[in-house]
């Protein structure tokens, strides 16, 4: 394989990650993240409590996630350690709340996060970051 080729496949996959950082963290944070923001008093009095550390706790990590943890891996800072958040986030929203199962409702968006996200954990946020930067 000649240089120029691997280079051309390597700025293709940072091109990639790039669309997939911003892809799936905005859409985390608009639907999720900008909720729980606005609206944390009131969710706080019901929020789920799947593994017993009280839905005030469960919120405010569920809101790091969404919220603060989506932005820092769309701008590709801290990504491993963002996305890593993110995946604990989803799978514990998908095994305890979803039992593992896609016939509750919305179960496949949180699948589907928690892969994307796992992608990004394991392979970083690429060359269009801050990360890549630092």
């Amino acid at each position: 394989m000649n240089r120029s080729y691997r280079s051309n496949v390597q700025l293709r996959v940072d091109i990639a990650l790039l669309i997939l950082r911003l892809w799936v963290s905005a859409s985390l944070f608009y639907k999720h993240g900008l909720e729980k923001i606005l609206h944390f008093q009131t969710m706080a009095t019901h929020f789920p409590d799947p593994i017993g550390v009280g839905a005030r706790l469960g919120l405010v990590y569920a809101l790091l996630s969404d919220a603060v943890c989506s932005v820092l891996v769309a701008i590709g800072l801290v990504t491993r350690l963002a996305a890593f958040l993110v995946v604990v986030n989803m799978a514990v929203v998908f095994l305890f709340l979803h039992q593992g199962s896609f016939m509750e409702d919305h179960a496949e968006l949180v699948y589907v996060y928690l892969g994307a996200f796992l992608t990004l954990m394991l392979t970083g946020p690429g060359k269009f970051s801050i990360d890549a930067r630092l």
